[in-house]
């Protein structure tokens, strides 16, 4: 069917997403160690790395709500292709400028802020996609969310084997190309027109304000985003950074090394239960999974063998995996398309803003506490948060769009 959707997973516009998703996220990977690598070989503090990786982040929170409302006026895939196309600019010019010499910082800090704007435009018109170019949502989610995991492991992987080689200028050389790759994939695809893309628009700041009354009308919606925050600020932002903390002084940098391999291990067998199993309420189930991050929690904070590390960061990477599929395929099956994009914004904003400020805040917390009592408090939370996911009638008993 050109242009259209056709029967079967894997057809031509699904295999194209599928690459430029892969690639982008392959190219994410990257940027962490490209960025120690680079800052850190040059002789900088420090201290530069986390304002480098602060000025992406940044930008992402703060402007992916205005990259909803952009997706919404002038197509997902346009703004996508626009997206990478900035991304790889700045990823050029800090692969000529590492490659040549010892860049100043605010033209690191700025190159890594636009790559931020870039994220923020590209994200929000993911959502929408995924059903235009899938007939089968939820193995679409699930499939990219395996690809998610691998890449997650592949991308600092793949650097820090260039770094030793070659230096950071390659490797954000190899980062440009992986934008180069997914914008003209997005480039390739044919999507049929959607009675959204020439929908009547106000202003766009009136759109803002729609999408917000859009968000307010779903009390399913809403309410788990309500939920998460708390989560985010209390359980996952703070479990990366002490996770860190915890393994490597206890055991070392490389057993906390195979650990994050581990977990992505976990987060490949999440994905590949979320394409076998068909909950008919997708949302409970996937709170009956998030449980399985306790396990993680519970170990790290009684300071038990690696062998139960490493059963806690498997079984952490599997729950939220399995999660995150239900969330997103529920959110993609039950918003309207004229407004998913500003809806699946506000989603990945307030995320990422509560996860940041439990990073951020971890450390002091746990010097004044103790990590210990902070992830066993974590999974007494996580706990009651699954808990108000299943009693929550809105959210548990929301059922599966066929």
């Amino acid at each position: 069917m050109p242009g259209g959707r056709p029967e079967g997973l894997w057809n031509r516009n699904f295999r194209l997403f599928f690459v430029a998703r892969t690639a982008a996220l392959f190219g994410d990977g990257m940027i962490p160690v490209a960025l120690t690598a680079g800052l850190l070989g040059a002789g900088r503090p420090h201290s530069s790395v986390g304002f480098a990786l602060a000025a992406w982040m940044g930008p992402l929170a703060l402007f992916v709500l205005f990259g909803g409302v952009l997706a919404d006026r002038f197509t997902p895939r346009r703004m996508m292709i626009i997206a990478d196309a900035l991304r790889l600019v700045g990823a050029s010019v800090l692969a000529f400028s590492f490659a040549t010499g010892n860049p100043p910082l605010w033209a690191v800090y700025t190159l890594s802020a636009v790559a931020g704007v870039g994220a923020a435009l590209f994200q929000p018109g993911v959502a929408s996609t995924v059903p235009r170019v899938a007939s089968d949502v939820q193995r679409a989610n699930a499939v990219l969310r395996v690809s998610e995991a691998l890449m997650t492991m592949a991308g600092p992987a793949f650097a820090g084997v260039l770094v030793g080689l070659a230096g950071a200028g390659v490797v954000y050389a190899a980062n440009a190309s992986t934008f180069l790759v997914s914008g003209l994939c997005l480039f390739l695809l044919r999507l049929a027109p959607a009675p959204s893309d020439d929908a009547q628009r106000g202003g766009f700041f009136a759109e803002l304000a729609d999408g917000w009354r859009e968000f307010r009308a779903r009390s399913w919606l809403w309410g788990v985003i309500a939920i998460w925050t708390v989560y985010g600020f209390t359980v996952i932002g703070p479990m990366l950074p002490l996770t860190a903390v915890e393994i490597t002084e206890a055991h070392g940098s490389g057993t906390y090394g195979v650990m994050m391999a581990v977990n992505g291990a976990g987060s490949v067998v999440g994905g590949l239960l979320a394409l076998r199993l068909r909950p008919r309420r997708p949302l409970a189930a996937g709170a009956v999974a998030l449980t399985g991050v306790c396990v993680n929690l519970l170990v790290l904070g009684l300071g038990l063998p690696v062998f139960a590390l490493g059963a806690g960061q498997f079984a952490a990477g599997a729950a939220f995996a399995f999660w995150l599929v239900m969330w997103s395929t529920t959110v993609q099956t039950k918003v309207p398309p004229e407004a998913l994009n500003r809806l699946h914004a506000y989603d990945v904003a307030g995320s990422l803003l509560m996860m940041a400020a439990g990073r951020a805040l971890a450390g002091p917390v746990a010097d004044r506490v103790g990590a210990p009592e902070v992830l066993l408090a974590g999974a007494v939370i996580n706990m009651v948060v699954a808990a108000v996911l299943l009693v929550a009638r809105p959210i548990s008993r929301l059922e599966r769009t066929a």
